[in-house]
């Protein structure tokens, strides 16, 4: 018996995350192979790791990954070097060892991190110039800042969950059409927004800034990341501060985090940038990524499901070290386990659009579904998918997928006041 190398989570991936199973409760590290896991724990036990089992031991006894990371990346690539190598040599070593694996589909994945804090960018020129368009002077949709700097905001981290968690619609304050009033009730204009996000390594110090070319040495590695939006909470609240309500009521993350190093053949330039970005967030080479993104929507009643969205992250305007950069120009210290999220990825192309915002026009085109339902907006019971990988003469690199299923909004006191 050999374990199964093909998919998402092939050799060259080997991706970390937390899982439990029925049998054994307590959350633990783990390496996704094929179809199945790698028990970081029980592997460290048989010593195979020399020079570093003290310090995995500690790491590797948690219920997140924040310690094991916090090793530093001569550790982490370390580890998935010496399975990368038992692998190839001897594909059944583990699979002959059943208490080091576990078939993913009895395994229950949690949250890989303990976040401390999460910042949501607006890197994609596509997606900014689409939502200008819709809501100010077509000729005028990027805002003076936004080809000079990665706009972004601080998010909640408390409200980030592991794909597979439900998502319950959300109440806000609405102002209807043509009223001077709003109302509160629950939104109607729950959107999904495809992005992918990446993990801090390690941390910085206060008052020190990152520079573009250090940040990538900060940067652990990247997830799929649903940032859920209520457009019509929203649009009411946002000025002059910024999203809000609308936004921090559930973002849903990827299980599995795949190490930069993983990605590094799939490197490519990103768009040219114009005007050049002032010194501290110039950078050059290929700092993109060629990972391409699908969204999927699944209606309850049919179960069947309509790809509404395919594009790539090599669309980004601003790249992750821009943002880190960026981020951190002021002297803001960043902490390992930190989420730092790419906002709405939109391609050039019909169809790329990473929002249904702009796939329906702020409702204005429905979209047609493959059973013959509509959508503007999302609807209870819908289960929205997101899918990533990267992939080149043969090497397959992908992240899974992250899935959330809309519940209606729970009852509120609030409503009617």
């Amino acid at each position: 018996m050999t374990l199964n190398f093909q998919g998402d989570f092939s050799l060259s991936n080997l991706p970390f995350g937390i899982y439990s199973t029925e049998g054994d409760s307590d959350p633990r590290p783990g390496v996704a192979v094929g179809d199945s896991i790698l028990d970081l724990r029980r592997i460290n036990d048989w010593a195979m790791f020399p020079g570093h089992q003290e310090a995995l031991d500690r790491a590797l006894t948690q219920p997140v990954l924040n310690d094991f990371i916090a090793l530093g990346k001569p550790v982490t690539n370390y580890v998935r070097a010496v399975l990368r190598n038992v692998l190839t040599e001897r594909p059944d070593y583990f699979a002959n060892l059943p208490e080091f694996t576990v078939p993913q589909s009895e395994a229950r994945l949690h949250l890989p991190i303990r976040i401390g804090d999460y910042t949501d960018f607006y890197s994609s020129i596509h997606h900014a110039t689409n939502v200008g368009k819709l809501f100010r002077d077509p000729e005028n949709a990027l805002l003076p800042n936004w080809r000079h700097l990665p706009v972004g905001y601080h998010g909640r981290s408390s409200s980030i969950v592991v794909s597979g968690t439900p998502v319950h619609r959300p109440s806000g304050q609405i102002l209807p059409t043509g009223a001077d009033v709003p109302v509160f009730q629950p939104t109607e204009r729950l959107d999904f927004e495809l992005e992918v996000g990446f993990i801090i390594g390690k941390d910085s110090k206060l008052g020190q800034p990152i520079s573009v070319d250090e940040a990538e040495a900060y940067i652990f590695g990247l997830v799929l990341f649903n940032d859920w939006s209520a457009r019509d909470v929203q649009r009411w609240e946002y000025v002059p501060l910024g999203p809000f309500l609308g936004k921090n009521f559930a973002s849903s993350l990827s299980p599995w985090i795949v190490p930069l190093e993983a990605l590094e053949e799939f490197r490519t330039p990103g768009p040219e940038q114009s005007p050049q970005p002032l010194p501290h967030l110039r950078t050059s080479g290929a700092r993109n990524l060629d990972l391409k993104l699908t969204v999927g929507i699944t209606p309850a009643a049919s179960g069947v499901e309509t790809i509404v969205c395919e594009t790539n992250l090599r669309h980004l305007y601003w790249n992750m070290a821009q943002q880190l950069a960026h981020h951190t120009s002021n002297g803001c210290n960043v902490r390992v386990g930190d989420v730092m999220a790419s906002g709405t990825i939109s391609g050039p192309e019909p169809g790329s659009a990473g929002s249904l915002l702009e796939l329906s026009q702020n409702g204005k085109r429905p979209l047609l579904l493959d059973d013959g339902t509509e959508r503007t907006f999302l609807r209870d019971g819908d289960r929205v998918t997101l899918r990533g990988f990267s992939e080149r003469n043969g090497g397959r690199v992908g992240f899974g997928e992250v899935t959330g299923e809309i519940l209606p909004a729970p009852p509120s006191n609030l409503q009617g006041f």
